[in-house]
């Protein structure tokens, strides 16, 4: 009888071990396809966040983080002085109206506190202060309230691909289509059907859904794919952005754990391994923007500390990637959806598909697509953009919005479609990738010739700058050329956008500025103590150590 139940149990232990095998493969599948640091474990980086304590430097640390001699110290000191005071006085009007909006405006307040590492943003915003307003645009040009010109690098968060001056064209031209309809809603305006036949021709689609801003479109994407595939899982690659709501932004920033989301390693094997073994997964996002920097956040101001080289991949070694994901992605059934709220119609009239030659299932656009007004458009193929099951007519898929379809948006579209079809537009097009590759080639010589620490890779008009050497105040970079009248977006300070309007002379004059706001930049001595990486984290996590140390004797001294 011992012998029987030894043996049954023997039994039941093999049968349980071959239940949990597949299980326990799978979840070491997972695993090794993350990204080993904190921007592949979003549940790590989150823990990290809340564990991280605050702690700022004073006037003598600020200027002083990287172990700088006294004598760079002195010239730092003296660099903020001169800095602070020409910014003061050149943008007095601006930065007083940004004051006395800021305590009524929260996102004012976050990017005031948070353009910069939080150890150094106290002692900074009490000296040197930026504005928040622009008072009109002409072509590549900005002007602030105090009449002070800006070329501008920021892309409007990549709605600016022609130029303000196109714009103003398809803005001014979208109002006078849709005058006559004013604000009624619900009806469509007449210009709809020739937006919906020219959208689905471009993208490759069948049918196309309105919505109100790109991170709705990608919202709708998702949500539709997990409706036609009965899963609740969805794949995002390792750094890349998709907009603002929580299944598609886990870690720091979501106040929830997105727990239906597997964030992956892009451009790996190991992530292809993970979409053929698991039977959950709707959909895999692809924001064509991640050629940049592969499995690596954008380069923001905080990430720009330790200065860690990004590495950019060609276009030929996206392209076969994206088509090894094609290919996965309809033996398995799974949604592939490619987010060109960013980028689309920059790379081409058909977007990132057109560009590396992939076609994807479902695919989103925002921005410049407005012609300058909100949006959010999908377009998919007709298998996942159905909202309702002809055989079960109570089960649904709902999506609307009472200003989805705008008479005035969609005419601007409109007007903005029509535009990509002048022969101007197309030889734009046709110039663009030879063009931006010679520019940033030039780029880059130049700063080598001046012995800048700095280099840029691009995506053709779309730029990130790279820190060769570690530092720790490549983030005042930005403040240089503000200086020197450049304008970059605070959403992640190591980008420039150009808008295609940029001819020679224009770009001769950004990269002049460029190397004068570096010259300046060494020579006020924000450059000079480059420790090595190592030792610089070294630092860095002492600092925090003695930051939590202090906070626990101020717990425990109440």
């Amino acid at each position: 009888m011992t012998e029987l139940l030894t043996l049954g149990a023997m039994g039941a232990t093999g049968m349980l071990g071959l239940w949990l095998a597949p299980k326990a493969m799978r979840r070491a599948q997972l695993s090794l396809a993350k990204q080993p640091g904190l921007a592949g474990h979003s549940r790590m980086a989150s823990r990290l966040a809340r564990w991280l304590p605050a702690y700022a430097f004073d006037e003598a640390a600020f200027f002083a983080a990287d172990g700088a001699p006294d004598a760079v110290q002195q010239r730092r000191r003296a660099g903020l002085d001169r800095l602070a005071a020409l910014l003061n006085a050149r943008h007095a009007v601006t930065l007083e109206r940004t004051a006395a909006l800021r305590p009524m405006v929260s996102d004012l307040q976050f990017t005031g506190r948070y353009r910069v590492p939080f150890p150094f943003s106290a002692y900074l915003r009490s000296r040197l202060s930026v504005g928040a307003f622009v008072e009109r645009a002409e072509g590549h040009e900005l002007f602030d309230l105090d009449g002070q010109r800006y070329l501008d690098l920021t892309g409007s968060y990549g709605v600016n691909l022609f130029g303000h001056r196109f714009y103003q064209r398809t803005l001014a031209e979208g109002q006078r289509r849709s005058l006559a309809m004013g604000v009624v809603l619900g009806s469509y305006h007449p210009a709809m059907l020739d937006v919906a036949q020219r959208l689905t021709a471009l993208s490759g689609m069948d049918e196309l859904s309105f919505h109100m801003s790109g991170t709705e479109a990608v919202m709708q994407a998702v949500r539709l794919a997990r409706y036609h595939s009965g899963r609740k899982k969805i794949v995002r690659f390792c750094g890349a952005y998709h907009g603002w709501w929580g299944d598609v932004q886990p870690g720091p920033g979501n106040p929830l754990p997105a727990e239906h989301t597997y964030t992956l390693r892009d451009m790996d094997e190991r992530s292809l391994r993970v979409l053929r073994s698991r039977k959950d997964i709707a959909c895999v996002l692809v924001n064509p923007l991640q050629v940049l920097h592969p499995n690596k956040p954008a380069p923001g101001d905080s990430g720009l500390l330790q200065s860690r080289q990004l590495q950019s991949a060609t276009r030929e070694a996206y392209a076969a990637w994206l088509r090894q994901l094609r290919e996965v992605c309809s033996e398995r059934g799974i949604a592939l959806i490619l987010d060109e709220v960013f980028v689309g119609f920059r790379l081409a009239p058909g977007g990132a598909q057109q560009y590396y030659g992939v076609q994807a299932d479902l695919v989103t656009y925002g921005k410049t697509l407005g012609g300058g007004l909100p949006v959010g458009v999908v377009c998919g193929k007709a298998g996942w953009m159905k909202r309702w099951r002809d055989e079960r007519p109570a089960d649904i898929c709902f999506a609307r919005g009472t200003f989805n379809a705008h008479p005035q948006v969609v005419c601007s579209m409109q007007a903005f479609l029509e535009e990509l079809d002048r022969p101007e537009v197309q030889q734009l097009y046709a110039a663009q990738p030879a063009q931006w590759d010679a520019r940033a080639q030039r780029f880059n010589a130049a700063l080598q010739q001046a012995g800048h620490p700095v280099r840029v890779s691009h995506l053709q008009s779309i730029w990130t700058l790279l820190f060769p050497q570690p530092g720790r105040y490549h983030w005042m970079l930005p403040f240089y050329l503000r200086e020197q009248g450049l304008l970059l977006s605070w959403v992640g300070s190591g980008r420039l956008v150009f808008s295609l309007d940029y001819d020679d002379r224009a770009f001769d004059e950004v990269l002049q500025r460029f190397l004068a706001a570096c010259a300046q930049m060494r020579a006020d001595g924000w450059w000079d103590a480059a420790p090595d990486a190592r030792a610089l984290r070294r630092r860095l996590l002492n600092e925090m150590w003695s930051a939590a140390r202090a906070s626990w004797g101020r717990s425990a001294h109440p």
